[in-house]
């Protein structure tokens, strides 16, 4: 058990202000760099592939990888850093495992990642919809008088 000083001290650096993603969601990291005297937001746009120690400890990191000029390139970022300006989900993947390491060996069309499904409910909800439209639909329709069916 860690002393109640640094627990007040870790709770107020938690940051809240990142949007709730997971590991094979696509993401755009906005990170403040520093270049001598210079200080400036570099954006890192990529897959997450792990998560670290979830979203409420002070440690909590993410990793996140993206191919460029052919090379695959992974980067960690601290969760509640300070320097990270912003996190935003460009798109989520549905995935089945909790680290991404085995993309490290695809390639190309091998390596994407299928996106979500995120209707949900409401998808269902509008298929409900349809269906007494289309029964309106078939009872206006005529009847074949030839008894053939088309």
């Amino acid at each position: 058990m860690s002393h109640p000083l640094l627990q007040w001290f870790e709770s107020t650096q938690i940051r809240t202000d990142h949007p709730d993603f997971n590991v094979g969601d696509q993401v755009k990291v906005n990170y403040r760099i520093r270049e001598g005297e210079k200080e400036r937001i570099q954006a890192y746009e990529g897959v997450v592939i792990r998560k670290h120690r979830g979203k409420g400890s002070m440690n909590a990191s993410f990793t996140v990888r993206k191919v460029t000029q052919g090379f695959g390139v992974e980067r960690v970022f601290p969760l509640h850093s300070p320097r990270l300006e912003s996190v935003e989900l460009v798109r989520s993947g549905r995935v089945r495992r909790a680290k991404l390491y085995f993309l490290r060996n695809l390639s190309g069309k091998k390596a994407r990642i299928q996106e979500k499904d995120t209707r949900g409910t409401r998808g269902v909800a509008l298929a409900a919809q349809a269906e007494p439209a289309m029964e309106a639909d078939h009872a206006e329709a005529p009847a074949n008088e030839g008894g053939a069916e088309a």
